[in-house]
């Protein structure tokens, strides 16, 4: 790897405050991540079940619309018309025999073929397009679409391998795990946070802070360090799994002898099922994460399913979409326990609402501090898999991978 002044050292353990906040290299990851060679998560297949229906997404900051054609196939394009270049679908999801421009009436097919275009010919004899003008010329901008477990990826880029290349066998059979049948969307909401999108997925790597920072984990023995765990990462460092296995009868003098904020023992809850888990997997793990580079997130709270979608919205600004999945075979008392254990996640979770804080923490503390950096070694400097989660090798790996493809 070159030298770059923008790192202090070759390696991932040393990562400048810098890449929070500076204009160029944001407007740079627009081109060499999100319109790299990138395959990006758009929306579950199952939200675009019939012949017209359509989904808008994101990859970075540019639109993007998904539709189900009427040959049944899926397809994704930039949700921008061809003509001066207005957002062509404004709801988040729909169906439609067209797509229309509400500016000019341009109309294009499900496919993105444009098909009309209103007083083409002019009116009375005077004005209209020239003979010039070729309709074939202007499509909206078509992405490559790719399917895995009911997840739908796009990448605007020839050079992105398979998906099944891209996730690699490790995560690809992790997300087999979880997503392995029919599903069901529970319910759906959006957060905003006050931070650059590297802070929000370095929090969703580090395994680190877990147990750490989020006080219902510990207290109520979710999660914690010394459970059996680990953390798995792909042949290239992007993508990462971390998964542990809860166990109410593990000793916790480790949390207690560091003086540990999370080291409580003497609450309950009033209502346990929030923390009641069914085996359904048959592995005994009730926590896994799972991270696609760049911005899918992938996750079992004991029997909470959910798929976390993060969009860059600023140098300094990005919102998550979260989306609460059940199985179509599910009776009422599953469903049931999932909607509950919901309450774990989300903006307000009673796990997770501390990750959006803390995302903003880093964000306001790394203004004016450009040239320092942050300290990424625990668990050593390299990039692989480990068989504990005392640990940032995944949040290495996502610095590897953003260095090759950056350039940096």
């Amino acid at each position: 790897m070159d030298k770059n002044p923008l790192w202090p050292t070759d390696g991932y353990t040393r990562v400048p405050y810098r890449l929070y906040s500076d204009a160029d290299q944001y407007a740079l990851e627009q081109e060499r991540i999100f319109k790299g060679p990138i395959w990006h998560y758009l929306c579950l297949d199952g939200e675009v079940p019939r012949r017209g229906d359509f989904v808008t997404a994101a990859i970075g900051e540019t639109p993007i619309l998904v539709t189900r054609s009427d040959d049944g196939q899926l397809n994704a394009m930039v949700n921008r018309c061809a003509h001066r270049g207005a957002l062509l679908c404004m709801d988040r999801r729909g169906s439609a025999r067209q797509l229309t421009c509400v500016y000019h009436n341009w109309s294009y097919d499900l496919t993105g073929k444009l098909r009309a275009v209103a007083f083409k010919s002019g009116v009375k004899g005077r004005g209209g397009m020239p003979e010039s003008f070729k309709m074939e010329e202007h499509n909206l901008r078509r992405l490559r679409v790719a399917t895995f477990s009911g997840l739908v990826f796009g990448t605007f880029s020839d050079d992105t391998p398979p998906i099944e290349d891209f996730l690699g066998p490790v995560v690809g059979t992790r997300i087999k795990r979880v997503l392995d049948r029919p599903l069901k969307v529970l319910g759906r909401n959006t957060q905003l946070l006050h931070s650059n999108w590297k802070i929000y997925m370095e929090n969703i790597k580090d395994s680190y802070h877990a147990s750490i920072l989020h006080l219902f984990f510990t207290t109520f023995r979710i999660n914690r360090l010394n459970t059996r765990g680990e953390i798995l990462l792909d042949e290239s460092g992007a993508h990462h799994v971390s998964y542990s296995a809860m166990d109410a009868t593990i000793d916790n003098t480790a949390y207690g002898s560091q003086g540990l904020r999370a080291d409580k023992n003497d609450l309950a809850l009033n209502d346990p099922e929030v923390v009641e888990w069914v085996d359904e997997f048959g592995d005994g793990i009730t926590l896994q994460i799972l991270s696609v580079f760049p911005t899918l997130v992938v996750q079992q709270h004991l029997n909470a399913l959910a798929v976390r979608h993060l969009r860059p919205t600023g140098i300094d600004t990005c919102e998550v979409a979260w989306t609460y999945l059940g199985y179509e075979g599910d009776d009422e008392t599953m469903t049931r326990r999932r909607l509950k254990q919901g309450n774990l996640v989300g903006p307000a979770g009673y796990i997770s609402m501390e990750d959006g804080a803390v995302t903003g923490f880093v964000q306001r503390a790394s203004k004016g501090v450009e040239e320092d950096a942050g300290v990424v070694m625990m668990g050593g400097e390299g990039v692989e898999s480990q068989p504990f989660r005392a640990t940032e090798t995944a949040v290495r790996g996502f610095w590897k991978r953003y260095r090759e493809l950056m350039g940096s």
